[in-house]
């Protein structure tokens, strides 16, 4: 008990070290992105981000350097992910530990690669030829299926902590913010409206491999007396 007490008063202490260095890491990849794209041309998801399986572009590696990549154009889609990675990220590195949290964010991030082109592959036989090919040769980047799978360990593991979350004037528990994201992402995912470039089969993903992950090593822990 006293381990998670420490946990919770980490918001007002120093940033544990796997979180700070995901935090760094992703913001200079950035930052070179950036950089190289406006100044030179380069575009680094080409070779970094992740291509369908079946794409002469793809790379087995595009499974982990994907997930630290993000849209060049814009700075919004690193930060929010970021910022996602601070505010509870932290707290499950200091639940944890820095080796159980690397652990837990690369295998969510690479599940959720895994789930997305899963998808990819069941719609490729289901759509005109044009949207095959668009699907086909799409690349995806991006934090955000480690960041779902972060998301729904601090709902399973502090499950009643009170969220406020921007628009609403009010409190919500951390389970039911988990529960009705997954949801709405499941939606859109689902509906796969024209124009949406949101990879939301990779974030349900990360939580997906989440769940595993959790529940597994909830079995082992309660096996060998650990509190998680």
């Amino acid at each position: 008990m006293t381990k998670m007490n420490n946990a919770r008063n980490s918001f007002a202490g120093v940033l544990p070290m796997v979180t700070k260095n995901i935090i760094i890491i992703n913001g200079i990849i950035w930052l070179a992105q950036f950089v190289l794209f406006r100044r030179a041309n380069i575009d680094l998801s080409q070779q970094f981000g992740l291509h369908f399986v079946a794409s002469e572009h793809f790379r087995i590696y595009q499974l982990v350097t994907y997930m630290f990549l993000h849209d060049p154009y814009s700075i919004s889609h690193v930060f929010f992910n970021m910022f996602a990675v601070f505010m509870f990220g932290r707290t499950l590195e200091q639940v944890w530990g820095s080796k159980r949290f690397l652990t837990y964010y690369l295998v969510t991030g690479v599940g959720a690669g895994l789930i997305q082109m899963l998808v990819v592959f069941l719609r490729v036989g289901t759509v005109l030829p044009a949207e095959m090919f668009s699907m086909v040769n799409s690349v995806t980047v991006g934090a955000s299926g480690a960041v779902f799978g972060i998301l729904l360990a601090f709902g399973m593991l502090f499950p009643n902590s009170q969220l406020f979350i921007i628009p609403f004037p009010f409190p919500i528990k951390a389970k039911w913010f988990v529960t009705g994201y997954g949801l709405l992402e499941l939606f859109f995912g689902v509906a796969n409206r024209t124009g949406d470039n949101v990879a939301h089969f990779a974030h349900l993903g990360g939580m997906l491999f989440g769940i595993f992950m959790i529940l597994y090593w909830r079995k082992k822990d309660r096996k060998y007396g650990g509190f998680y």
